[in-house]
């Protein structure tokens, strides 16, 4: 892979390399104190590690460049700072790829994991978290759409079959999904395809760096195809001003599943 990307968060020491060479008295004091003063507020992984974005590399590039060059004590910044947010706040709204991309990040932690304690799920437990009932599991088995590893799921599954259940809703049934399925699997073959040159390499750490890689590179085609239907959304004037509903949201009763749902033999 390309060394040029830009890493998803990045740690403190990533932070003061990028830094140094405009502010060479910054430190991992300093960064320490003004987020301790509220100025900055990083991310935290699992472990207690903060994670800057580089929205909070650019913060911190102004927070020093007005102490450097206007001698501005922290209050006056930290009010700068406030009507920064403000206006951007004023001037935003929520949209399809900031909720997709704060759920990819907030997801990373448990992507591996699949039931409620991490184990796999039984067709039983299934369809109880899930809210759906054997018919549609079935269709969604029957299109492709779900699959099962000797008698038990993944957390794929429950997730799509979450996801197939509040769009029935709207009237949307398993066939209508084959089209998002196919998406699918032409983004797995580009992140295949891209991954390629690592899987021939040879040594330790190998694969888990394609791996990563692999989740890193899909995160951000998902971004990029949430981004580009919400830009046709606006262009249609169906421009959104409601949240983003969670597919991890409690799935609708069974009796609400409207007839979006047709058995396999009438695709």
């Amino acid at each position: 892979m390309s060394s040029s990307r830009e890493p998803a968060s990045l740690g403190i020491g990533d932070v003061l390399a990028r830094l140094r060479d405009e502010f060479p008295d910054v430190s991992t004091s300093k960064i320490r104190f003004l987020e301790a003063e509220g100025l900055i507020e990083p991310a935290r992984s699992p472990s207690g590690y903060r994670q800057f974005a580089l929205a909070d590399v650019e913060r911190l590039r102004y927070i020093l460049t007005a102490q450097r060059d206007e001698y501005l004590p922290l209050r006056v910044i930290r009010e700068r700072l406030d009507a920064i947010d403000a206006s951007a706040t004023a001037n935003s709204r929520p949209t399809l790829a900031s909720c997709l991309a704060g759920a990819a990040a907030a997801d990373e932690a448990s992507r591996h994991g699949t039931g409620r304690d991490g184990s796999p799920l039984t067709r039983a437990e299934l369809l109880e978290t899930a809210g759906i009932d054997g018919e549609i599991l079935a269709e969604l088995e029957d299109y492709g759409l779900i699959r099962r590893s000797g008698r038990h799921y993944g957390r794929d599954a429950l997730e799509i079959a979450r996801a197939a259940a509040a769009l029935s809703k709207f009237g949307v049934g398993a066939r209508h999904l084959r089209g998002v399925k196919a998406s699918a699997d032409r983004d797995v073959s580009l992140v295949e395809q891209l991954v390629a040159p690592q899987l021939r390499q040879r040594g330790p750490g190998v694969r888990a760096s394609a791996a990563r890689d692999a989740w890193q590179i899909a995160t951000l085609t998902l971004w990029l195809h949430a981004a580009l239907v919400e830009s046709a959304l606006d262009e249609a004037g169906l421009a959104g001003g409601v949240p983003v509903p969670s597919v991890t949201a409690p799935a609708p009763p069974v009796d609400s599943v409207g007839d979006g749902w047709r058995s396999a033999s009438g695709r």
